[in-house]
Order: structure tokens, then C-alpha cells, then sequence
């Protein structure tokens, strides 16, 4: 008979197996292994947890295992004992469970490996988490070492240090009051957060009749400084281009007071469907939705038709690894430079359909100048048209939110 929560482990170690091979970011195998293994909601959290440590501590955990075991391994391998390390050395949880549940997680013809490497991590558990602080900064926290001296180079040592440590904690849940959905009775499930009107940090468990009736979204902070400086009114004819899932769209609808004049669009067919969904539910349903690539070209009917645009543009992400957890992983130095490409195509094909005297946002969850002011102000030295009026760089490391950054253009009329 296996271990009792064999099939946890197993879990985990299959999970991270398959995002090893490219198959799916990490939210969606969590789901897809805890319905596969019909777990517990207890289960499916445990699952989590390991998942999360390992990939949040994924340099750490391969350190501890060339200290402990010298040698070779496959692939597989390595995967379990990672999941075993996190565990005894990490999460905290009980040894004989990390050891003797995660021994049988793993082929036949090397649990006794495995065995002897868990149980050594345990007599040396104080000796090797002592050894912590001297490692080199992106082993001891787990960050690949080109973006820790690219962070390094940008805002100096001990700020590249404090973004590697905020990424590794586990992320808060926020959520915005949705001004267009009848009042919420009752007590708020959250505290309100200092600065940042409307928005709650969630506290106890998620409030699910609240999410089903639209009546709060749940969403970062750091969302409201795009649409702030893009300051829709009421009637006026608002372009949000990069649409799905519908934050944004739910913030700018809010400030109008009305969806009536919004158009959402997005380049994706498989989002839009998540992107109506949200937008019914948020009681958004007057707003117009399309599928467009603002890489190509407007259609002719959207030249000058439009007195505010958005452009939350696809971006590196590096503001958002804290809730991204495997991201860390799957991005390279060359796709930071290669998304200019994408953005500078998307801030060109849309402002022609901005009228003259109208403003457009620039918007991503970077915090890479690369993909922020310096690509701004690259695009308004061509187009003399354009005035860069206003913009916020978010970092967590000062905001302690999710990095974002947000630049106002205006149109000379």
C-alpha cells in the first residue's frame, strides 16, 4: 500500500515533471494534477505549497543536492528530491511524511537514494541552512544570475536583493468594489488599503457569492495607476486594446460610471470568451468587443475614433514574478529585448485612432526601463505630434505592490 499522501507527492513531482517540458505554467498543472487525483481541498493546498517552494527555490534546492548527493541524476530524480528538500528544509513539514511519502514517489530502483539523501538533509539541516547567507545572492534566492545583475545594474545591489526576496513571498490577495454592481450588505471581507481608494486586502477565505455577483474583482493595486492617468469620463469613446481578462476594462467602466462608450478589444480568440464572461459579470455588458492583433494595422472605421486608449501592451512580466512563480524560470534575456518589437508595433497601429487633442496610456507590468521609459520616449521622438505628460514606475521594492508602469501621451490637437 502507498504511502498516505503518496499520491500528493506524486503529484508534484508528475506537475513539475511536465512544466519541465514546457507543457503549462504552474496555476494550471496545480489544477490539472488535483482533478486528475480527485484530492482534498487540504491536498490540493499541500500540492501547492510544494509546488510553489520548489519553483521559488528551485537554485537553493539544487545547491543542497549537489552538497548532498555527488554525482549524476536524471531528470526525475532530481524532481523528487527536490520536492522531498523543500520540504524537510523549507515548508517545515513533519520529517518522517516529507521523507517516507516522497521515497515513494519515486521509481523502485532509486528510493534508497532518495531515502539517503532526505534523511541526510535532516541531521544536516541546521549546518545547511546556516550556509544560506554566504551563497551567492541569485543561488540563495533562487533567481536566474543574468536578471539579478541586470536588476543589480539598474537600481544598485540592495534593491536587486529586495526584489529577489519579494518574489519569493507568497503573494496577498486583493480586490476592487465594483461601483457599478448593487451595494454589498453586510461587513467587507477585507481592509481597506492605504492610498489606493476602493481596493481591500483580502482577509480569511475567498467570498465566492461576492465574486458570482460581480460585486468585487479581484485584482492588484498596482492595476488602477494605468486607467488614473488615462482619467476616462462619462461619454467619452474609450479604446481598452489589450483587453482579456477584463481588469482593466472593469476599471475604466467604473471610473466612466458606464461601459456604453468602451470598446475592449484582444489579439487572442481563446480569451475573448473569458473576457465576456467577466465583463457580464462585472455588469459591463453595453461594452463592445473584438478580436484585433494591433501588431497589424486599425481597421479604417477606428482612425480618430477615439478620445482615450489604453494599451496594457504583452510584456516581460518582471513586476509580477511574486504571484508568476515559475516565470523566473521560463524567461530569457533576449525576450525582454525582442517585446520592444511587439510594443512599438501596438503604440503605432493604435494611435492613429486616437483624435486629435486625446490621450493614450502606455501601460505594462515590467519593471524594465527597456520596455518603459526608454521605449517611450523612442516612440515620441518620432511622432513630435505626441507629449509625454505624465508616467509612474512601480517597483515593489518601494510600492510593495506588483511593479507596473504607466506613461500618459497626448495628441496635439
Amino acid at each position: 500500500m502507498p504511502a498516505k499522501n503518496f499520491h500528493v507527492r506524486q503529484a508534484a513531482v508528475s506537475a513539475l515533471r511536465a512544466w519541465a517540458k514546457g507543457q503549462d505554467y504552474a496555476e494550471s498543472l496545480i489544477e490539472r494534477h488535483a482533478s486528475r487525483r480527485q484530492l482534498s481541498a487540504s491536498d490540493r493546498k499541500l500540492l501547492q505549497a510544494i509546488l510553489y517552494a520548489v519553483l521559488r527555490n528551485r537554485s537553493l534546492l539544487d545547491y543542497w543536492i549537489g552538497k548532498l548527493r555527488k554525482g549524476r541524476l536524471d531528470p526525475e530524480t532530481r524532481d523528487v528530491l527536490r520536492v522531498g528538500l523543500c520540504q524537510t528544509l523549507i515548508l517545515g513539514l513533519p520529517d518522517h511524511a516529507a521523507v517516507n511519502e516522497t521515497v515513494e514517489a519515486g521509481k523502485a530502483a532509486v528510493r534508497g537514494l532518495i531515502n539517503a539523501v532526505l534523511r541526510r538533509s535532516i541531521s544536516m539541516r541546521e549546518q545547511l541552512l546556516d550556509q544560506v547567507d554566504s551563497l551567492p545572492l541569485p543561488i540563495a534566492h533562487s533567481h536566474p544570475e543574468w536578471l539579478f545583475k541586470r536588476w543589480r545594474n539598474a537600481h544598485g545591489k540592495e534593491a536587486a536583493l529586495e526584489l529577489m526576496k519579494w518574489d519569493n513571498q507568497p503573494s496577498t490577495t486583493c480586490f476592487r468594489i465594483n461601483p457599478l454592481a448593487p451595494a454589498i450588505e453586510g461587513e467587507l471581507p477585507g481592509s481597506s488599503i492605504e492610498g489606493a481608494e476602493g481596493f481591500y486586502q483580502l482577509e480569511g477565505k475567498l467570498p465566492k457569492d461576492l465574486l458570482a455577483s460581480g460585486s468585487i474583482y479581484i485584482q492588484d493595486p498596482a492595476t488602477r495607476h494605468c486607467v488614473e492617468l488615462l482619467n476616462p469620463k462619462a461619454g467619452e469613446a474609450v479604446l481598452d486594446a489589450c483587453a482579456a481578462p477584463g481588469g482593466k476594462a472593469f476599471l475604466i467602466a467604473a471610473a466612466m460610471g458606464s461601459s456604453a462608450t468602451l470598446t475592449c478589444t484582444d489579439s487572442n480568440p481563446k480569451r475573448l470568451p473569458r473576457l465576456h464572461d467577466n465583463l457580464d459579470r462585472l455588469h459591463l455588458n453595453e461594452a463592445k468587443i473584438h478580436q484585433h492583433d494591433w501588431t497589424q494595422a486599425a481597421p479604417v472605421d477606428w482612425h480618430q475614433a477615439f478620445d482615450a486608449i489604453l494599451l496594457d501592451v504583452p510584456c516581460s512580466n518582471t513586476g509580477v514574478i511574486r504571484r508568476r512563480v515559475d516565470l523566473r524560470w521560463r524567461l530569457q534575456p533576449l525576450d525582454i529585448e525582442t517585446i520592444r518589437e511587439t510594443q512599438l508595433a501596438i503604440l503605432e497601429n493604435a494611435l492613429c485612432c486616437l483624435r486629435p487633442g486625446g490621450r493614450m496610456v502606455y501601460s505594462t507590468c515590467s519593471i524594465e526601463d527597456s520596455e518603459n521609459g526608454d521605449l517611450v520616449r523612442d516612440f515620441i521622438n518620432k511622432h513630435p505630434a505626441l507629449e509625454l505628460v505624465d508616467e509612474r514606475r512601480i517597483l515593489p521594492f518601494i510600492h510593495h505592490t506588483d511593479g507596473a508602469y504607466a506613461a500618459r501621451l497626448e495628441l496635439k490637437a
